[in-house]
């Protein structure tokens, strides 16, 4: 079956790669063959992480880059096609909520922050590797959303609009360009044990209450997730599109 799931000569840019959900797809993809850029902010994140898969067999580079400023994403792709001659695999991971509590709460500027980093920016970088992928015959555009998109969670109302927004972006490029042999897919983690989710698996009351009723009763892990961006990523999903696959112990049942 490696086969089916086998990257190699493939080029993967992830974005959010530094740590996380994003780190684990990335050694995924490493392990499978694939050239990888990682990017997130801080340079020297990525050196450490790039470091480490190159170590251990892989083919990495980083990549810095501020997925609110399109030049830095310019750069990221001008960059990416430079050092691997192409892409083949976008990952939209990177997320920002800067708010926690009711939506009246939210101020403008923490509105625009959200909406620029969860929905602008994995579509100006996947407009900019489009006509990347379909001179290469295809590619895969897999982005990061979450079940907050299909059910709002308390306290997280624009980023839910926002993964929602997500969503629909998923599949309206997936209708759009799959006659440009451009698969575009989106994976809903549920509570997951990030960095980014610490707020609500840090304390032992808060985190049994969004698992207590779950049919699968935990919080999940990065590497539950990243196998689906195998899938997605490979051949074994050439005929996988629009799909928003959730990875959630069941919540949204």
């Amino acid at each position: 079956m490696k086969n089916t799931f086998d990257l190699t000569n493939k080029v993967a840019v992830i974005t959010g790669a530094s740590k996380g959900i994003g780190e684990a797809i990335a050694r995924i993809y490493a392990a499978y063959g694939a050239k990888i850029v990682i990017s997130s902010r801080k340079q020297a994140d990525l050196d450490e992480l790039a470091a480490e898969i190159n170590t251990e067999g892989g083919e990495c580079v980083g990549i810095a880059a501020n997925t609110g400023d399109m030049a830095q994403l310019r750069n990221l792709v001008e960059k990416s096609v430079e050092i691997y001659g192409g892409i083949d695999i976008l990952v939209n991971n990177a997320a920002t909520n800067p708010v926690y509590g009711p939506s009246l709460d939210c101020s403008e500027g923490a509105f625009d922050k959200i909406m620029q980093v969860n929905v602008k920016a994995p579509f100006e970088l996947a407009k900019m590797v489009h006509p990347i992928m379909k001179s290469r015959g295809g590619g895969s555009v897999i982005n990061i959303s979450s079940i907050a998109g299909h059910t709002p969670d308390p306290g997280l109302g624009m980023y839910s609009v926002s993964k929602a927004s997500l969503n629909m972006l998923t599949k309206v490029l997936a209708k759009e360009w799959g006659s440009d042999g451009i698969r575009v897919n989106a994976i809903a983690p549920g509570l997951i044990k990030t960095k980014f989710s610490q707020a609500l698996w840090d304390n032992e009351k808060t985190l049994a209450h969004f698992t207590k009723n779950l049919p699968i009763a935990r919080m999940g892990s990065v590497e539950e997730i990243s196998p689906m961006a195998l899938y997605l990523a490979s051949a074994a999903s050439g005929y996988t599109t629009g799909g928003i696959f959730a990875i959630d112990g069941g919540t949204i049942i």
